[in-house]
């Protein structure tokens, strides 16, 4: 049984896919790296607007879902309006570069090879 950050998993990949998986994590965490593997400081909006389908609320819940993980910081800068909320990834988050990368790798394969 592994344990993080007080969940127990039975295997490295449950471990895995209980902290990134789900519809939007992987998603989010992809849009915060960009193609020439800098790492982007994304607002709010800008992360909605790449990724138009998913909800205001889920969208959220899984930006705090990865905060509280330790995945992405979260900036507020409230010193002139309108508020600002910048997200990024920490030093734990871009250890999932090379995983994140491979996902979108593997879509790429699959619309060049199997798609109809």
């Amino acid at each position: 049984m592994l344990k993080f950050r007080g969940n127990e998993y039975p295997c490295c990949a449950s471990l895995t896919m209980g902290i990134i998986g789900g519809k939007w994590k992987t998603v989010i965490l992809y849009h915060l790296i960009d193609k020439k593997l800098r790492y982007n400081e994304l607002r709010y909006n800008e992360l909605r607007k790449s990724m138009p389908t998913v909800t205001e609320r889920t969208l959220s819940l899984q930006l705090k879902a990865l905060e509280e993980d330790g995945l992405i910081n979260r900036t507020v800068y409230t010193s002139k309006p309108p508020l600002k909320v910048e997200y990024n990834l920490t030093d734990f988050g871009k250890t999932l570069i090379p995983l994140i990368q491979s996902i979108a790798n593997w879509g790429d394969f699959v619309v060049e090879n199997y798609s109809e």
